[in-house]
């Protein structure tokens, strides 16, 4: 979804909402995952997201990129469902690798194993912490838009970028350490 075709925002049809989704949809949902860890919870996030979008796409200001206001109205959206009751009773975590064909079984798992133990430490970051540090590794976004997106300083960015990685840092440490002292 480019500026020209911002001219659809006032009379936005469902086209343009297939051509968001088809753009947009995997990190939007991608983003609720990471925010939420539940599937069923992370797709009804996206599909409220897209539901919002197409609502108020004449709100949008051209402010920031579309990626951004989708993901900062994905972050609403999720923050939503984290406060009511049945998110505290949803307890699942499912991290799914995509297999590479032309692979071993054996390298495939490898990786797989690995790629999930980061992800898993990624996961265990307090939120503040896992949301800026996915943001700015995973959909790369700027210092300045991820402050844009979480409506917070710059300098709040850089320290919790900083904090998390200090922690991703020393947790995949202590792991590997303590894979070394096992008889």
């Amino acid at each position: 979804m480019d500026k020209e075709h911002l001219a659809l925002r006032v009379n936005p049809d469902p086209a343009m909402l297939g051509e968001l989704m088809d753009r947009y949809g995997q990190d939007v949902w991608n983003y609720a995952y990471f925010l939420v860890k539940n599937r069923a919870m992370a797709d009804d996030i996206a599909q409220d997201t897209f539901i919002r979008a197409y609502r108020h796409f004449s709100g949008f200001r051209q402010e920031s990129s579309v990626k951004t206001w989708l993901l900062r109205i994905a972050r609403n959206v999720a923050f939503n469902y984290r406060n009511a009751a049945f998110f505290r009773k949803a307890l699942l975590m499912d991290i799914v690798a995509p297999r590479h064909p032309g692979r071993s079984a054996e390298q495939d798992y490898l990786e797989r194993e690995a790629t999930s133990e980061i992800w898993r430490r990624v996961m265990d970051l307090p939120v503040k912490l896992r949301e800026t540090l996915v943001l700015h590794a995973k959909y790369e976004l700027s210092v300045a838009e991820i402050a844009d997106l979480q409506r917070i300083p710059e300098g709040t960015v850089k320290s919790r970028l900083f904090a998390a990685r200090r922690r991703m840092e020393s947790l995949l440490k202590e792991e590997s350490e303590h894979e070394a002292y096992q008889p």
